[in-house]
């Protein structure tokens, strides 16, 4: 990764630039993570928030990972290396109604699985919807990280849908709902079309998985 210096506005900003992102594995157990050597940042939603999209943006890739029309579409634990420095893990979609209650048990293992014994996983990204209040998969996926005490990041996406004059009323009704802990947790809004939110997103990143 590549650090590189921009001004806007007469304000100095650090951007990321990601030159070499690879899928690495795809995983529904343990036996078939990849080999624990770097740390790892999953990213965690309802299906259809925009998780596939957020992860192209921050890699400035167009479809490295799987982005699709129709939800609940990724099914398995999906690994990307960047730069040899860190692991994105794009984790399934909760909350299709569609997929069978068997399926939404095995992911639900899957996802637990994952998040509980990982050593080297350093945070977790948990996206919800801003144009819509947290859905109570939302809330209780919150709950169970900031449970095990995991770093969270909650992401707002979607933010270029809601007007300007209703940004703070959106960050109040997310925080409200899931009962935001400020001790585990931070906040930001994020838009994949027009970037809001992009470098708060990294200096996050950046923070959890620096040595």
């Amino acid at each position: 990764m590549n650090l590189f210096l921009y001004i806007q506005n007469n304000c100095y900003y650090i951007k990321m630039k990601v030159n070499n992102a690879d899928l690495i594995t795809s995983a529904v157990k343990e036996s078939q993570y990849p080999e624990a050597s770097i740390p790892e940042i999953a990213f965690v939603g309802r299906s259809n928030v925009g998780k596939s999209s957020l992860i192209n943006k921050l890699l400035n890739r167009k479809s490295l990972a799987r982005t699709s029309g129709q939800p609940g579409k990724t099914q398995t634990l999906n690994f990307y290396n960047i730069e040899g420095k860190l692991v994105f893990v794009d984790v399934p979609g909760y909350g299709y109604a569609k997929v069978s209650k068997t399926q939404r048990e095995q992911f639900g293992q899957m996802i637990e699985e994952y998040l509980s014994t990982r050593d080297v996983l350093k945070g977790v990204v948990s996206l919800m919807d801003s144009r819509h209040q947290p859905t109570e998969d939302d809330v209780l996926m919150y709950q169970w990280l900031n449970y095990y005490k995991i770093p969270i990041l909650v992401v707002g996406t979607k933010v270029d849908k809601i007007p300007k004059s209703q940004i703070n009323k959106v960050e109040s009704q997310i925080k409200k709902t899931i009962q935001f802990d400020r001790a585990n947790s931070d906040l930001i809004l994020f838009s994949s079309q027009t970037g809001v939110g992009f470098d708060e997103l990294w200096q996050w990143i950046e923070d959890k998985t620096e040595n």
